[in-house]
């Protein structure tokens, strides 16, 4: 029978407590899209953003949101993460940038939650220093692509790679 773990037998919303668990190496794989028009793309992927490089800056961004997701989502534990990826890739056939972000670390507790976070806030931060450009882009497919180790089995999303 499947249950929320963050509600108690009185139905709080309370942190889980993972000090009984063991340490497992974890990893998790987040990704996020962001649609535009193609002349904002282009902007973007020459370079000639008056705000700067909007890559290296979502990518920064999405890595300092992983680090501090505990301070952004509640119930989540702080943890200390051994490795934060975020990649930005244009996908100028279908007018958007796709983010992909992978956290690992060797703990008691998933990163799920913090590779979904960068992935979101460098979707975000795209969408800031772009809105002055365009004001209609949209920020979705937000989704967790792949998750291993801990005590739940791994998952894989169906049609991803």
């Amino acid at each position: 029978m499947a249950y929320f773990t963050h509600i108690n037998t009185m139905g709080e919303a309370h942190m889980v407590d993972v000090s009984a668990k063991p340490e497992t190496q974890r990893e998790a794989v987040a990704e996020a899209a962001v649609s535009m028009n193609p002349t904002t793309l282009k902007m973007i992927v020459e370079g000639k953003h008056h705000k700067g490089d909007v890559f290296a800056t979502a990518r920064i961004a999405g890595i300092q949101a992983a680090k501090r997701t505990w301070e952004l989502i509640p119930l989540c534990h702080p943890l200390m993460l051994n490795k934060v990826e975020v990649t930005l890739r244009a996908d100028e056939q279908n007018n958007r940038v796709v983010i992909q972000a992978l956290c690992r670390l060797n703990g008691k507790t998933g990163v799920e939650m913090e590779a979904l976070t960068a992935a979101s806030v460098a979707a975000l931060t795209i969408y800031d220093m772009c809105k002055a450009v365009q004001k209609d882009i949209v920020i979705g497919n937000v989704r967790l692509l792949a998750k291993r180790g801990g005590k739940s089995s791994d998952y894989t999303a169906v049609d991803h790679d």
